[in-house]
């Protein structure tokens, strides 16, 4: 069977000094201390370390043909979205993160699918490198939870929203900047905690704010498994049902509605989470994702999937099927290289 990956992420192995190309601070450095290692820096402080298998595609494509991975989706670390940044730089950081994944496609293009990223601060500028990445080869955007405060329903991103879905876009939606991170400075609680919560809050502004409804064909896919949302949906169309005046006032449609309307990836860490997935949205809205290179992701890529007791037709979708529909692609661009 095919094995899509559409949740992966990685960062050119050289970038340049953002600091002091653009002239004030906040943005990512690469401080390569050791052979096949790095450390990400911001401001001089510590944010993560990362291995050669967050840059170099060659060490990918082993460790993907070590899991019996065909291809991976590419898109930039979350930290890289800066949409703090002024919008000309951070367009300017988006076209250079943007050409790199698009080169890897280009040279690969039978292992690895690409999204880009865009500066979300301005829709406008948002469009345009969107129209952009689509030209050079890629498959779409990952965008963040929010921008700078705005909410995925705030009306100025729903411009951006509305090209994407007439470009046919793919729209990957992953937590950064979690809810409540100044109460959580222990026990790793903004990755286990806040990024839950941040999806759930993501979903939930798309659909209340109308953005589903308005947009049906616009492809969104959201992270994580939809964080908190999928166990939380009783609660929430409970109080649609009790509270309309508080939460019906942008859509009147029961939230349900909308469970068909959306993706999300397969990466719950549980059998009876996955299965209840399916059981709420269908395999078909499901698709594999792993969060690679990081390790809170699945560390042995579709290992949950195929040892569940789905049918193979089943297992088809979740490892390939629902992935080739979000991106628009067909099952025949890559099987020169996948495995029979």
């Amino acid at each position: 069977m095919l094995k899509i990956d559409i949740h992966t992420h990685i960062i050119p192995e050289h970038i340049p000094d953002f600091k002091t190309k653009y002239g004030y601070g906040g943005f990512i450095s690469l401080d390569h201390h050791k052979p096949c290692c790095a450390r990400m820096m911001q401001d001089g402080k510590f944010f993560r370390e990362i291995q050669d298998n967050c840059w170099d595609a060659e060490v990918r494509m082993k460790e993907c043909d070590a899991h019996k991975v065909d291809v991976q989706v590419l898109s930039t670390i979350p930290v890289m979205f800066s949409y703090w940044a002024k919008p000309q730089d951070a367009l300017d950081l988006s076209i250079f993160l943007n050409d790199h994944i698009a080169e890897i496609v280009y040279r690969y293009p039978t292992r690895f699918a690409g999204l880009g990223t865009v500066p979300l601060q301005s829709p406008d500028l948002a469009i345009k490198e969107l129209e952009r990445c689509m030209k050079i080869g890629l498959r779409g955007v990952q965008i963040g939870s929010h921008v700078n405060g705005w909410n995925l329903n705030e009306p100025m991103l729903f411009p951006f929203f509305e090209a994407a879905s007439e470009m046919n876009a793919a729209v990957f939606v992953h937590p950064w900047e979690m809810l409540g991170k100044e109460r959580m400075p222990k026990y790793w609680m903004p990755w286990l905690v806040g990024m839950p919560a941040e999806t759930a809050l993501s979903i939930c502004s798309m659909i209340f704010g109308g953005v589903f409804e308005r947009l049906p064909s616009l492809k969104v896919a959201f992270a994580h498994g939809g964080g908190s949302f999928p166990a939380t949906i009783g609660r929430i169309e409970h109080g649609f049902n009790v509270r309309p005046d508080l939460v019906a006032i942008d859509n009147d449609h029961n939230p349900r509605k909308y469970l068909r309307q959306f993706y999300l990836d397969s990466l719950v860490h549980d059998p009876k989470m996955l299965d209840y997935l399916i059981e709420l949205m269908g395999a078909d809205r499901i698709a594999l994702g792993t969060d690679y290179p990081f390790p809170l992701g699945e560390l042995e890529p579709g290992k949950l999937i195929e040892s569940m007791s789905y049918t193979d037709d089943v297992k088809e979708r979740l490892l390939s099927g629902t992935a080739l529909e979000w991106l628009g692609l067909k099952k025949e661009v890559f099987m020169s290289h996948a495995r029979i």
